[in-house]
């Protein structure tokens, strides 16, 4: 007798689960998107039920809403492990700047870069904050993803930070994409902490953390067990090792998930701070050390790549992701969505950028971009691969090899979006 779903994809003509036994895939397992030809899904109450070659489903499952895939490639929606898009304004004079040479760190250190947005993200309502990044989301959805994490930093402040966390509430409750919040407050130093830099560490460790993570317990997030990370920017004209250890430590102590922004531009030792104190992830990783690299590869922290920024930065170097990936560290991609080193929304826009300039191949960018990425933010176990139990969030895209998602780019061929089990048409 069959059972009773609620939705049955049939017809696929390639299945790319990324199914990873429970854990973020590492070496040879980067190549293995686990694909099943004319495969199917059967999806119960929003999670997948049933999942292999398309006839064993339909011999299984009866369904009143079937759909044909048609051949098409269906694969798990993607992940972005890193991102910034709640924020007011734009940065469109540095844009030009950047162009004429303008180094980023320069522009930083004269007040402009984050603390330009700073100044406008404290001065907008949260309706606006929450309308303005309403509409970044619908553009990620649109290529495809379908959980994200969302850092604060904009605010550098205990008020703005906290209606920072407001926003990102209010999209996580009002959005199809599930969001996974971060704390950022440690992105760079405020204004009026230029003369003492280690004032606002202390008001980070001593106000802004406490408050959040009085926020977090009483929030949604923590009703669903969705996890809270502390993120800090460890970098020449941001935090230096030691503030980055201080705020490590303190955030460590009130229970939140450990991530970094290390080596960016120069290595100061943060990834290996960051590895020793159990971070979940590190992320950009472009000056990390062949040590470094090592001890990443035999911890459990996943190593987030950010190709973007480099491609925004007209940068020829990236991230040795190649080098990564051979070392046996369990490497995600992101977007890093933000409006000044990365405007980007498009995980397949990352893909193809990291094909090409960090070599890795197809299969190792779908893996990074969806299993491995759901890693990165605690999510592993939830979404990030076509596996039963998890969630039914899945793309059918409009092509018949998964390798085209990387290997075109300039367009958009994701196709219909199955957010929970739900099927949704977007194209922008």
């Amino acid at each position: 007798m069959k059972s009773n779903a609620n939705l049955l994809i049939l017809n696929v003509g390639q299945l790319i689960t990324c199914a990873s036994d429970g854990k973020p895939k590492r070496g040879a397992a980067m190549r293995d998107v686990g694909l099943i030809e004319n495969g199917g899904v059967a999806v119960i109450d929003g999670n997948i039920a049933a999942f292999g070659k398309s006839a064993d489903v339909e011999d299984s499952f009866c369904s009143d809403h079937t759909l044909d895939a048609q051949g098409k490639v269906v694969a798990p929606g993607f992940v972005d492990p890193h991102t910034h898009i709640v924020f007011a304004g734009d940065r469109l004079d540095e844009f030009e700047l950047k162009i004429e040479g303008a180094d980023y760190l320069e522009i930083l250190e004269k007040g402009g870069g984050i603390i330009s947005t700073v100044e406008k993200t404290r001065n907008a309502s949260l309706d606006e904050l929450v309308d303005t990044a309403v509409a970044r989301l619908d553009k990620m959805l649109a290529c495809g993803t379908t959980t994200a994490e969302i850092k604060t930093g904009y605010g550098l402040n205990t008020e703005t930070e906290l209606k920072m966390l407001e926003v990102i509430a209010k999209l996580d409750l009002v959005h199809p994409i599930d969001i996974v919040p971060t704390l950022l407050a440690a992105h760079a130093f405020p204004p009026e902490f230029r003369e003492d830099r280690n004032a606002y560490v202390d008001l980070i460790c001593g106000e802004i953390l406490p408050k959040a993570w009085d926020w977090y317990v009483n929030s949604h997030f923590r009703a669903k067990k969705t996890p809270f990370y502390a993120d800090v920017f460890c970098e020449k004209n941001a935090f230096d090792l030691q503030q980055t250890k201080t705020v490590l430590e303190t955030a460590k102590a009130l229970w939140f998930g450990l991530k970094a922004h290390c080596d960016e531009f120069t290595n100061l030792g943060a990834s290996r701070l960051s590895i020793e104190h159990g971070a979940t992830s590190i992320d950009h990783l472009d000056a990390i050390s062949d040590e470094e690299i090592d001890m990443l590869a035999a911890s459990d922290t996943v190593g987030v790549i950010t190709p973007t920024v480099n491609f925004n930065l007209g940068s020829a170097q990236f991230a040795d992701a190649r080098r990564l990936i051979d070392s046996g560290c369990a490497v995600a991609l992101s977007t890093d969505y933000n409006p000044g080193s990365a405007p980007c929304p498009s995980q397949p826009t990352v893909m193809a950028i990291a094909c090409r300039y960090q070599k890795l191949q197809p299969a190792e960018a779908f893996n990074a971009a969806t299993i491995n990425a759901a890693f990165a933010i605690g999510q592993g176990q939830r979404t990030g691969s076509i596996e039963e139990g998890k969630r039914a969030d899945m793309v059918i895209f409009e092509t018949d090899d998964y390798r085209q998602i990387a290997y075109e780019f300039g367009g958009n061929l994701t196709g219909k979006i199955i957010k929970r089990g739900e099927v949704r048409n977007l194209k922008l």
